[in-house]
């Protein structure tokens, strides 16, 4: 079992920034890749950012590109997401989510691929 727990979401105007933390616990952390997703009502989860094991790898929504960076400190078992220039597009519910399937030599973008979920996070951004 490995539990998932997202922090930092919250109200910030158009063009601000907000920093999303996650902490995952239960497996050794640096064996583990992880990604962040987002979901409004009506739609579709879909994927944000994904980091690989080590963090030398990423992958972005082309949506956040050169705004979002994903990184991770394995000593902390923490990832995080740093979101820049906030647009009211990018409301919605934040999740953190933890894929243990070893994949050698990419990531999982997929939402059913990955195995654990937080409760999620709001972020709002208003215009």
């Amino acid at each position: 079992q490995v539990q998932v727990e997202e922090s930092g979401g919250g109200l910030v105007q158009a063009g601000g920034s907000l920093r999303l933390s996650c902490a995952a616990s239960g497996r050794t952390f640096s064996s583990i890749v992880m990604g962040w997703f987002r979901q409004v009502p009506g739609k579709e989860r879909e994927v944000v950012a994904v980091i690989s094991r080590s963090g030398v790898k990423t992958y972005y929504a082309d949506s956040v590109k050169g705004r979002f960076t994903i990184s991770r400190d394995n000593a902390k078992s923490t990832v995080y997401l740093q979101m820049y220039s906030l647009k009211p597009e990018d409301t919605a519910v934040y999740y953190c989510a933890v894929d243990l399937t070893w994949r050698p030599s990419t990531t999982s973008t997929t939402p059913s691929d990955y195995d654990y979920w937080g409760q999620g996070t709001q972020v709002t951004v208003s215009s």
